[in-house]
């Protein structure tokens, strides 16, 4: 089959890549989302991008497993920080599971739904504020991130892109 007109390819394989590139409307526009998992040295140690309009809580369990493979190799143990968008009760029982421990608020309709159950409704999950005041590791982490020009305007058309640019500002920040 003969070309017309412009240029072939100038790539081999074609890379998966998301229908809607990792952007979706949210409350400020069409967006990306960064998830990522951030140590208390505010290094990141795993990131996902969805669209802006996603939630967080569904991408913790792809970011868990993947830190967590890491993590089982050097042998070492973390505590989860996360705020109420992550307190779910199969969050909870997820982290249960893994033996991870976390200080994550419960909402309250949760703990409207616990009251109301009486004594059949359990205990509250343990909360520790002093721990808790911690949790801004992760706005500041981010924030590094944001520093670079690419990251933070995303001018790039693909996600697969985009995230080169996140990946390389989270190495560059996580070997400072």
């Amino acid at each position: 089959m003969q070309r017309s007109q412009g240029a072939r390819r100038n790539y081999k394989i074609a890379l998966p890549e998301p229908d809607d590139h990792a952007l979706g409307r949210s409350r400020g526009g069409w967006t990306t989302k960064i998830h990522a998992l951030v140590d208390h040295l505010l290094r990141p140690v795993g990131v996902i991008l969805t669209a802006g309009q996603s939630g967080d809580n569904p991408q913790l369990v792809p970011l868990l497993d993947a830190y967590q493979a890491a993590v089982r190799r050097s042998g070492r143990h973390f505590h989860l920080l996360a705020d109420k968008a992550y307190s779910h009760p199969s969050t909870r029982r997820e982290l249960r599971s893994r033996r991870i421990r976390h200080t994550i608020p419960e909402r309250r309709d949760q703990k409207e739904l616990r009251a109301a159950k009486g004594s059949k409704g359990g205990r509250p999950p343990g909360f520790d504020r002093a721990l808790y005041a911690e949790r801004n590791t992760i706005e500041r982490g981010i924030g590094r991130i944001k520093h670079w020009r690419g990251v933070a305007t995303r001018y790039d058309k693909y996600a697969l892109t985009f995230l080169g640019g996140v990946l390389l500002a989270a190495t560059v920040q996580y070997r400072r």
